[in-house]
């Protein structure tokens, strides 16, 4: 009975010995999670790429030669009475605003029509006595 209880006591032995961790020489990872050094960064993000907003035409010769275009502003949608081939980005603005950090003045006058006055594109004297929309923004 002595053989087997030696046996069964050297295999006790040898399981623990299994499971415990081996000894670590000086060059393993320290095993303190917040010695071990950061892992390298990978490329860094890209900068923000902010688009210009077009120069907005104003220039008419006649009343066909205005429409409405939503020019966009800070706070957002921004209708106004432009050359109708004239650029408008309003994503543009907005991007810019947002680098710029500048904030707007929300709410607009609803314009119908525009007509040419002095060169100039702007809103038909119907459109003007509208009462303005605002826009609330968070």
């Amino acid at each position: 009975m002595p053989r087997i209880l030696h046996a069964v006591a050297l295999c006790l032995c040898a399981a623990l010995a299994a499971c415990t961790v081996p000894a670590t020489s000086g060059d393993a990872a320290p095993r303190d999670p917040a010695a071990r050094a950061p892992p390298s960064m990978s490329r860094p993000l890209p900068a923000n790429r902010v688009r210009e907003a077009p120069a907005i035409d104003y220039s008419c010769k006649a009343d066909t030669d205005c429409t409405v275009k939503n020019v966009g502003n800070c706070c957002g949608e921004m209708p106004a009475c432009v050359n109708k081939d004239s650029p408008a980005d309003p994503a543009a603005v907005q991007s810019q605003c947002a680098k710029d950090g500048r904030m707007g003045a929300c709410g607009f006058r609803a314009i119908s029509s525009c007509s040419c006055s002095a060169g100039r594109c702007g809103p038909a004297e119907a459109s003007l006595p509208s009462p303005p929309r605002l826009k609330v923004t968070p």
